[in-house]
């Protein structure tokens, strides 16, 4: 088990009601990992403002899969940014709408850039990326 150094906290006694209420419908069950979680996303936040830095990512795209020459295009760029692309699963949403999430891993930039121009394919309805760090 790591070790665990305690400190105080002075918190004004508003903020910490609202703390506490967001923290319950969140689901924590006490404040320390609430508030090692806030910790843990504010590091990895930073990290991934240096772009140099290697980092993962996942993609998540919603697409008409008849929208013309789409499906195709985002083969294409799978292929050919395969070692970038981990992984894809996609799932079909109804008879038109697909949900496509990709694994990315690499140069925060090379993420970014990759990720943006799979979202400005022509029939992209919606597309999200989310940013994480091997380390803090």
């Amino acid at each position: 088990m790591e070790k665990i150094t305690r400190f105080g906290v002075s918190i004004e006694p508003d903020l910490l009601e609202q703390f506490d209420r967001r923290m319950k419908k969140k689901g924590y069950t006490n404040r320390s990992e609430a508030i090692r979680d806030l910790i843990r996303a504010t590091l990895v936040q930073e990290k991934n403002t240096d772009t140099n830095q290697k980092g993962l990512g996942t993609l998540t795209i919603i697409y008409n899969h008849h929208s013309g020459p789409l499906t195709e295009r985002l083969l294409e760029l799978q292929h050919q940014h395969y070692t970038q692309i981990l992984t894809s699963t996609h799932i079909h949403m109804d008879h038109e709408n697909c949900l496509e999430v990709l694994i990315l891993q690499g140069k925060i930039r090379d993420i970014q850039t990759l990720a943006e121009n799979i979202k400005a394919l022509k029939g992209i309805k919606h597309g999200e990326l989310v940013l994480t760090s091997k380390s803090l």
